[in-house]
């Protein structure tokens, strides 16, 4: 058993990481990590270091923040399958899920690390005529990073918002995800071990545990917090953007909540490929259990007898799936809640519909309904988290356009279709687009790369802010504001504008 602390900071000596215990330890029956609730005054004091820290830290030349970055991968390596087996312990995911997401973590420290060794990633602009100005852009401050459950590496404590944060000059402060305590702590850990190796400001990185809401509000509505980046549930990204805009000086929230990622397949493409599109998604829909955020919820196409012949194949690969653990009880009542929802509904009918004996295990599930139905009952609309995915019928090609004009806004779409179609594909494409942040041709939505041409994102209620990605380079964007100099003296100007 690991025991999960509250690291506020790190003390500039081989004593390590400032740790602090309250009185009421929390267990969580899911998982075996005992950890501690963060109190008001470890909350504090943490955004008080970040403060102080912020002041030293975003000063700091790019190589010197690389070095700390590449520090943090080195520590997290360092882990080894400790690590591994805790993450196992706490998620129910298996090995290579570990090891996978544990290299795209330790990838993403080393991208940016690689980006902010030259200041070109700020895009200086240098403008003599009329005035000569000098534009940039330059850190937020502190920055709130919350835990996802479904990613306890990749977007959590040291994941893909705390990297680029702490790339663009922000100190972090993470709210660890109660369900990956123990993983947490390893890694916050690692990053408190890598500060100190590097010489970073103490406050360039703090810890917080807590079973419930408060810590989290409390962090997002402390005037020393200029910045939150979360993935999860709408409710809760939601509720974390309300508190940031009551605030008496509002500041951005960045939350990436979920999708049901549309799939339009054409009827040419089910004429020809319907066993092999239906095997390929079953794989889609299953994958993880169902519990990413790309996870294709929705197909959408044209009724006819292809059709209902390609629901009965891909019905059949979704009953043959085995049943699977789910992250932590609460993701799998949810499922099962929603799922149930979803079966109430008039018009909708379900032929998939399993079940597992197993405590924690789930297995898919697939709805049927018609393009009217669908259109007019925005329950059905929601995302279901979990192996799920919901067929919508149209009657025609203006029916499903319809559909697709009545989704709110989503982080993907898909359209499999065949390569003679593209003159037809036109209007699909370009509404799909203005409901999508990313689009994909004749593949599956699952999977995100962390490269600069990938946008993970998308109109509300996807996230928040559907002008920046919360995956890749550009993904440093959402830690920085735009900042002009004007007439000013060479000498007090930063060294990358010289």
């Amino acid at each position: 058993m690991i025991t999960g602390k509250n690291q506020i900071g790190y003390k500039q000596s081989a004593e390590g990481a400032k740790t602090y215990k309250t009185a009421n330890p929390v267990t969580n029956s899911d998982n075996p990590t005992v950890f501690y609730e963060a109190t008001q005054l470890e909350i504090d004091e943490a955004c008080s270091l970040a403060a102080h820290a912020f002041s030293t830290y975003s000063k700091l030349p790019g190589v010197k923040r690389a070095s700390f970055l590449n520090a943090i991968a080195d520590e997290i390596e360092a882990l080894g399958s400790d690590l591994i087996s805790m993450y196992m312990q706490e998620s129910g995911l298996p090995e290579g899920r570990a090891q996978g997401e544990r290299g795209r973590t330790l990838g993403q420290l080393r991208m940016f690390s690689k980006l902010v060794k030259k200041d070109t990633w700020r895009v200086p602009l240098l403008q003599d005529e009329g005035g000569n100005l000098k534009k940039t852009y330059i850190p937020l401050g502190p920055v709130v990073v919350f835990g996802a459950s479904n990613f306890p590496l990749a977007f959590s404590t040291a994941g893909g918002d705390t990297a680029s944060a702490l790339a663009a000059g922000c100190p972090v402060i993470v709210k660890s995800h109660p369900m990956h305590a123990g993983t947490g702590e390893m890694v916050a850990t690692a990053i408190t071990k890598a500060a100190q190796k590097t010489g970073m400001p103490e406050g360039v990185f703090s810890n917080l545990n807590s079973s419930g809401k408060e810590v989290g509000e409390q962090l997002v509505k402390h005037k020393g917090i200029a910045a939150v980046g979360f993935t999860g549930s709408h409710n809760a990204g939601r509720a974390l953007y309300n508190l940031a805009a009551a605030r008496e000086t509002p500041i951005p929230v960045f939350a990436e909540m979920g999708s049901v990622n549309p799939v339009v397949i054409t009827q040419q493409a089910i004429s020809k490929r319907a066993a092999q599109i239906a095997e390929t998604y079953a794989a889609s829909i299953t994958q993880g259990v169902g519990q990413f955020c790309t996870n294709p919820g929705l197909i959408i196409t044209v009724k006819s007898e292809e059709t209902t012949h390609f629901i009965e194949i891909l019905a059949k690969h979704l009953e043959a799936a085995p049943d699977g653990c789910m992250l932590h009880t609460r993701i799998q009542e949810g499922y099962e809640k929603s799922k149930n929802e979803i079966k109430e509904q008039e018009s909708v009918s379900l032929k998939v519909v399993g079940s597992s004996s197993k405590p924690n295990h789930t297995t898919a599930a697939l709805a049927v309904v018609d393009g009217t139905s669908f259109i007019a009952n925005k329950t059905l609309h929601k995302e279901v988290f979990g192996p799920f995915s919901m067929v919508v019928f149209a009657e025609d090609e203006n029916e499903l356009l319809k559909i697709i004009n009545s989704l709110e806004g989503q982080l993907t779409a898909t359209i499999i279709a065949e390569d003679n179609e593209t003159t037809a594909l036109q209007d699909i494409t370009l509404a799909l687009q203005n409901k999508v942040g990313r689009i994909i041709y004749n593949g599956v939505p699952t999977g995100v790369a962390v490269v600069d041409g990938m946008t993970h994102g998308g109109p509300y209620p996807a996230s928040t802010d559907s002008r920046f990605t919360a995956v890749g380079n550009h993904s440093i964007m959402r830690w920085v504001r735009p900042f002009s100099f004007q007439d000013f003296p060479t000498a007090l100007l930063p060294d990358y504008l010289k």
